[in-house]
């Protein structure tokens, strides 16, 4: 049974940084494409970052247009996390944010984590 757990959300100011983490059990991280993506009240869930599993060449990453150059996932497979390095946030950043693991077989979400930028 493979299970997500997120942490790392908090109130910040504009400007600010967060780091979240997302822990994975199971032994399936490894050949996983990770994700993070957001949900705001009243919006669909949204991609934020995702990372390839980096096991035959290096992990390959894409983010959405609205957080690139701000926001910087990474893996460590040694420790089954994903990280989400987010800096210069923004109100418009706010949301609960999710973790995604996918293979072939399997589509797991974790239960969130609350972001929150607000002066």
């Amino acid at each position: 049974q493979v299970q997500l757990v997120e942490s790392g959300g908090d109130l910040v100011q504009p400007g600010g940084s967060l780091r979240l983490s997302c822990a994975a059990s199971g032994s399936i991280f490894h050949i996983a494409v990770m994700g993070w993506y957001r949900q705001a009240p009243g919006q669909e869930r949204e991609l934020v970052a995702t990372i390839t599993s980096g096991v035959i060449s290096g992990s390959i990453t894409n983010y959405a247009d609205s957080v690139k150059g701000r926001f910087t996932i990474s893996r460590d497979n040694g420790k089954n996390t994903v990280y989400l390095q987010m800096n210069s946030l923004k109100p418009e950043d706010t949301a609960v944010y999710y973790c995604n693991l996918r293979t072939a077989k399997r589509n797991i979400w974790g239960q969130g984590t609350q972001v929150t930028v607000s002066s």
